[in-house]
């Protein structure tokens, strides 16, 4: 009987052992923060520098893992534009200075993604508009850019910009414009032109002419752009 009733009693013991050091494993686990996904960049064919603002995506990961609580890796994932692993990731960032194209299969992919529930921001980097315009009409050819008003949800997401997508960087001297297609209420490419959100999102004193003031309004729209994709 004394036997049994130690016996009883050491496996209590045990029992409560076990429980507390799994709750201690579980607390631990919920400081450590393992990232859940990637950004992706938008790699393309045709000649253009779609690897153009190498140190935009992982500065826009910081700030935004910062203020709106995302959880992405620290690197940019880059991805082909036909590749199945487009779908691995949530948000995709194209920029670039030149030609781009896309060949049948890649329309098929990029269209499928998007429709799926995928998100496209395409940032002319300069001189980028007279070739992504074609493109982007072979990926869907029922829908047309349309711009924005500044009372969209993209402006008003964590960070507001009455005024719409604010200027970073000078090209022609033309307003920035945000163009979008929207397909089934959603948008599902987002387009800045005449802009350069990128460039805002390098490095500081990348670009002598931009100020950390532009610097700051590019990164909270990138990081709206990056919410509404999450949420929407």
């Amino acid at each position: 009987m004394k036997w049994s009733v130690f016996s009883s009693q050491f496996s209590v013991a045990k029992i409560l052992r076990t429980v507390l050091l799994l709750a201690f494993i579980f607390q631990l686990l919920a400081f450590i923060s393992v990232p859940t996904y990637k950004i992706g960049k938008l790699k393309y064919a045709g000649g253009g520098d779609w690897y153009a603002n190498r140190t935009a995506l992982p500065n826009l990961v910081a700030f935004c893992n910062k203020n709106i609580s995302t959880n992405f890796a620290a690197d940019e994932g880059i991805v082909e534009v036909g590749s199945a692993e487009l779908y691995n990731y949530p948000f995709v960032y194209m920029t670039g200075h030149g030609n781009v194209t896309f060949n049948a299969q890649e329309v098929a992919n990029l269209r499928k993604y998007l429709i799926g529930g995928g998100f496209l921001h395409i940032d002319d980097n300069y001189g980028l508009d007279k070739f992504i315009r074609p493109q982007m009409k072979k990926v869907f050819p029922e829908l047309d850019f349309v711009e924005l008003p500044a009372n969209h949800k993209i402006y008003n997401q964590k960070f507001k910009f009455a005024n719409g997508l604010p200027k970073i960087h000078e090209h022609d001297n033309k307003r920035p414009q945000g163009f979008a297609l929207i397909y089934k209420g959603r948008v599902v490419c987002y387009y800045s032109y005449e802009c350069d959100l990128g460039n805002g999102w390098e490095d500081y004193g990348t670009y002598p002419s931009d100020t950390q003031e532009s610097r700051n309004n590019a990164l909270k729209m990138g990081a709206n752009l990056i919410q509404y994709a999450l949420t929407n």
